[in-house]
């Protein structure tokens, strides 16, 4: 085991360390205010309808070169919801940053 090693173990330990804390302390943020518990709890549910819109939209194509790389129809069909959900979370944020820049613009 070289330094090398090591330094990739610590820094995995940190990342760990890090995820969790993170994790604590918004659940300690959260139960401190209950209308943010609310409201993260919406944007949650909003989250979770937007992917089964984009679940039950995808195609499940399973062409020659995804069987060769062991890809099924679920899987394919999950793979493409990712991707849809990616190209709405896209056009979203490209949308609000114009909108943004327009308000500005105005204000």
């Amino acid at each position: 085991m070289d330094i090398i090693d090591i330094g990739l173990y610590v820094n995995d330990i940190l990342l760990i360390v890090a995820i969790a804390a993170l994790i604590l302390l918004e659940i300690f943020n959260l139960v401190k205010d209950p209308k943010a518990l609310m409201f993260t709890g919406i944007l949650i549910v909003g989250l979770v309808a937007l992917f089964f819109i984009c679940y039950s939209v995808s195609s499940s194509e399973v062409t020659i070169k995804y069987s060769a790389a062991g890809v099924d129809a679920g899987s394919s069909q999950l793979i493409g919801a990712g991707l849809i959900m990616l190209y709405v979370f896209l056009f979203v944020s490209i949308a609000a940053m114009v909108l943004s820049e327009v308000y500005k613009l105005f204000k």
